[in-house]
């Protein structure tokens, strides 16, 4: 029998590429996404059409209410995106966002009888987020066989994170082998309507670095 996998699917570079991977591997895939309060739905836009693209058993969009707490550029309209590095945890890190866009697949994962999630996280060209580390996806791994009825009763659920070790620019050489059409992501925290990236945002400067350092083309529809 095929395997079911879930994988969080932003609608980014790096899920794009994880989709790829786990379709490759023979997984069934199931892709979930958030509306969280994002400042923009371009990158639901793209999901949805690679969603469509790589003919996921069913593709899921749950909306939740992170704006509600606000705390992050991405969600809240009175923290400005900044157009340049900072140092520590930038303003765009969303609190918890990973935690509970895990939390949601977990379930997912125990209704449809899955075994496997895959998430894009990275620890290397990345923003300093704190749930994007190894530390925190061993943590989340202990607690999924913990809290669910399918660990419980001996039936192990993996977290996958196979490009948290990769540089973006080697995540893009195997999107590339893989043949990941970059041209159909959205990495932008400031997106305009027609998914066209502002060129300076954090987001958009490690994907440039990363293209850059592939040797690859950049793709990115800037505004």
């Amino acid at each position: 029998m095929q395997k079911k996998a879930i994988i969080l699917l932003s609608g980014g570079l790096d899920s794009i590429t994880v989709l790829a991977q786990a379709k490759k591997q023979g997984y069934q895939c199931y892709a979930l996404s958030f509306d969280y309060g994002q400042r923009h739905n371009a990158e639901l836009d793209a999901a949805k059409i690679i969603a469509q693209d790589y003919q996921v058993e069913m593709h899921k969009v749950i909306n939740l209410g992170l704006g509600a707490i606000g705390g992050s550029a991405l969600t809240d309209d009175h923290i400005d995106v900044p157009n340049t590095p900072q140092e520590g945890i930038p303003v765009t890190y969303v609190p918890a966002r990973n935690t509970v866009f895990l939390s949601f697949a977990l379930g997912w994962a125990e209704v449809l009888g899955a075994h496997d999630i895959f998430i894009g996280v990275n620890a290397v060209d990345y923003s300093g987020y704190p749930d994007c580390r190894p530390a925190f996806i061993d943590a989340f791994q202990n607690l999924a066989n913990l809290a669910t009825k399918a660990g419980v009763e001996g039936e192990k659920i993996e977290i996958h994170a196979p490009l948290i070790n990769f540089s973006k620019a080697d995540i893009i050489k195997q999107g590339v082998e893989l043949g990941v059409e970059y041209h159909k992501t959205v990495s932008c925290y400031s997106a305009d309507k027609l998914g066209k990236a502002c060129g300076v945002c954090d987001a958009c400067r490690l994907r440039t670095i990363g293209f850059n350092d592939a040797q690859v083309e950049d793709p990115t529809r800037y505004q």
